[in-house]
């Protein structure tokens, strides 16, 4: 066989035999032992357990110099750019002239600003002298995310994943720090709240400290999960402290915690309407959900984009 298609034919064979021999090299380097892998199967092989790593230290964050250190930062640095970027709107900072620290915040998270808005909305020596939980997987995962942290916003780590609840935040307590918890534990994917989990109770049990709820509203629309930095237009936000909470006297983490979780939906429906009407849903056991509507994911995420009304005092007496 000889010209063009002789020609053709030639090609099409050396084709297959590239394709079949790449093939070849691709079982062989599969299924070689490189180095020194056991050519035993992942289930023969003998239980080894997982290597436990050391939490970063974080008692530096709170030394004399380390905390004058971040109040400079968060007073000259942090809050300028904060309203820069936002506007932010705080109410209820009243409540705490209500209560003497050591106390457990709690808060619903659907945003990196969160954690900035309520330090900057705290008085100053409230702001001195509070702590905030952060995932260990996620802010203490590198050494300069894990440094940065825990001086700018004196963050401790928490492993989210153990389900065991870390000694630090009791110790502490103790030591007369309050702490800022989340108690989804993550960031709200749309927006929406996610089930309470019961952490923030137990210590407040345990240790015998109020709680003072947080609901915040405009955080998600101004800065989604997924961004890195607020949205152009300082689109408004609101912070709004609620009355401390005391355990009970023979209540549980679960009793307790079913009521803060209540107290930020109360805040947040507070927020959206007026004082009035949320405390007549409260009473009657009707406040909103603040999990959202049970429809489709961009449904939900569409709705918590819209930024929240700024409500102004009605100037009853003119000047």
């Amino acid at each position: 066989m000889s010209g063009p298609v002789a020609h053709v034919t030639r090609h099409v064979l050396s084709g297959e035999l590239l394709r079949g021999a790449r093939a070849d090299v691709r079982m062989v380097a599969k299924g070689w032992r490189w180095g020194r892998r056991q050519m035993v199967p992942r289930s023969a092989e003998p239980f080894v357990p997982a290597k436990t790593s050391e939490p970063f230290p974080t008692e530096w964050a709170r030394r004399p110099a380390a905390v004058a250190v971040r109040d400079g930062i968060q007073r000259f640095g942090l809050a300028p750019l904060l309203r820069h970027e936002i506007r932010p709107t705080v109410h209820g900072l009243d409540v705490l002239d209500r209560v003497h620290g050591p106390v457990v915040f709690v808060a619903n998270h659907t945003s990196h600003l969160d954690t900035p808005l309520i330090l900057c909305s705290l008085p100053h020596a409230w702001r001195r002298h509070t702590a905030v939980a952060a995932a260990a997987d996620y802010f203490f995962d590198t050494w300069w995310r894990a440094t940065g942290s825990a001086m700018v916003f004196n963050t401790f780590p928490i492993e989210r994943r153990s389900g065991s609840l870390s000694s630090t935040p009791g110790s502490l307590l103790d030591e007369g720090w309050s702490v800022v918890v989340f108690p989804e534990g993550t960031r709200s994917p749309d927006g929406w709240t996610r089930r309470f989990r019961h952490g923030a109770a137990y210590l407040a049990v345990q240790h015998q400290v109020p709680v003072v709820p947080i609901g915040i509203r405009g955080s998600f629309a101004a800065m989604p999960r997924g961004r890195g930095w607020p949205v152009p237009g300082r689109p408004p936000v609101t912070v709004r402290f609620g009355e401390p909470l005391r355990p009970g006297d023979g209540e549980g983490p679960r009793e307790l915690g079913a009521r803060v979780e209540a107290a930020v939906s109360q805040l947040i429906d507070e927020d959206a309407t007026t004082w009035w009407q949320a405390q007549r849903r409260a009473a009657s056991g009707a406040t909103p959900s603040t999990s959202g509507p049970d429809v489709a994911p961009w449904r939900r995420v569409w709705a918590q984009t819209q930024a929240p009304a700024v409500r102004t005092h009605r100037r009853i007496w003119p000047r």
